[in-house]
């Protein structure tokens, strides 16, 4: 029989829950995608440091590490210190720089292992005045420290550069320079506000097809210097469309973290490749599903990674800036770390009901590893509010 447990529903009364317990196969080993996907990783915190949670990061390196091998040993690629490593949210850039240069140093040994690393501006005091040559200032001083690293770049959005860009021109200023100073291609990333509130009016623009053009502009402008570009808007209507407006040989790296599936398969005139956050949260399946594409079998891609849906729209609901604290619970319910704490205390940052509905939907789309173990830990939180104390 599997386990029971009480669980929040509807209306605040609990509800016996019995888990399905019917967790996917384990991925092959080796497998290969005919689609490019990085994981945004999350970083595991050390709870034993005696450190305020606003006096900065405290990381467990050996775990954080640990699960950057884990994604990989699934045929994934990290996009390192990004948003889902809290990065402007508790992790800032010298922690930021540890983590690269950990990530890339420690996992040389992977073969074919890809890892790409964000490229920003957070060094910046946001309490301080700063001019446009401030913000490349600050994106050169990352650039250089990822380069020096044998690191490629993922340049991301700057909340400073929205605070002070007065025009579309400015924008197009700091990436032809920043583009410019790049090694190898980079890939952009267009991080709308719903994931980060500071970044609205990016490109110079309030609209969706203003901001368009102009980052269509910059990205013909220096389409040499370019992998791809990540679009997080959680709109498949946007993203298919810039897609088709990308010059040849630039790729859309989908950030969809609601329509993945669609957008990964594509259609007939394309497809996305993938740079998610939730494929940290999902990665079993990510891998068993883009190994089903690779062979042809669209219809299992699909069955693998449509029932990741209600679980992801669920992470990521509005504020969707907090999803992380969902990507780390599903990361201790299965186990890759020994509790339930972040980085600045965010696991505080969702309700009960949140928790309750995340285990929910993990069982039912194969994803919790170890039920049992799941299920215990789900117990241990449920107590803390004071359920079945």
């Amino acid at each position: 029989m599997m386990a029971e447990i009480l669980l929040p529903a509807a209306g605040g009364r609990l509800q016996p829950y019995r888990l399905q317990g019917r967790a996917l196969p384990a991925p092959t080993p080796g497998a290969r995608f005919n689609r490019i996907a990085y994981s945004a990783a999350h970083v595991v915190a050390d709870p034993f440091a005696e450190t305020s949670p606003h006096a900065g990061a405290a990381i467990d390196w050996d775990r954080t590490i640990a699960y950057r091998r884990h994604l990989a040993g699934l045929g994934l690629g990290i996009a390192e210190a990004m948003d889902t490593a809290q990065r402007g949210m508790g992790l800032d850039w010298p922690a930021a720089r540890e983590l690269i240069t950990r990530s890339l140093r420690e996992t040389r040994d992977i073969p074919g292992i890809r890892i790409a690393s964000g490229c920003g501006t957070d060094q910046l005091d946001p309490r301080d005045a700063h001019s446009v040559d401030d913000v490349l200032r600050a994106y050169m001083e990352q650039l250089e420290a990822i380069q020096s690293l044998g690191g490629r770049l993922i340049m991301m959005a700057s909340r400073a550069l929205a605070r002070v860009a007065r025009s579309p021109e400015d924008y197009r200023t700091v990436y032809r320079r920043v583009l410019g100073a790049a090694e190898a291609p980079v890939i952009l990333h267009w991080l709308g506000d719903m994931f980060d509130p500071a970044l609205a009016g990016y490109w110079g623009h309030d609209g969706f097809d203003g901001a368009l053009r102009t980052c269509l502009e910059i990205i013909e402008e220096n389409r040499d210097r370019i992998d791809g570009i990540k679009i997080s808007l959680l709109d498949d209507e946007k993203e298919v469309r810039m897609r088709r407006l990308l010059p040849a040989g630039v790729r859309m790296y989908t950030g969809d973290d609601f329509n993945y599936p669609a957008l990964i398969a594509g259609d007939a005139e394309g497809h996305s490749d993938a740079l998610l956050g939730i494929f940290d949260a999902i990665a079993p399946a990510a891998s068993l599903a883009l190994a089903a594409l690779a062979e042809g079998d669209t219809a299992r891609f699909h069955a693998i990674l449509e029932p990741t849906v209600p679980l992801s729209r669920r992470i990521f609901g509005a504020p969707t800036q907090f999803y992380k604290t969902g990507v780390v619970f599903l990361a201790w319910l299965n186990g890759h770390q020994e509790h339930f704490i972040m980085v600045g205390g965010q696991q505080s940052m969702r309700p009960l009901a949140y928790f309750a509905d995340i285990f929910r939907m993990a069982d039912a789309a194969g994803l919790l590893g170890d039920p049992e173990m799941a299920a215990a830990r789900m117990r241990r939180l449920l107590a803390l509010y004071g359920v079945g104390g």
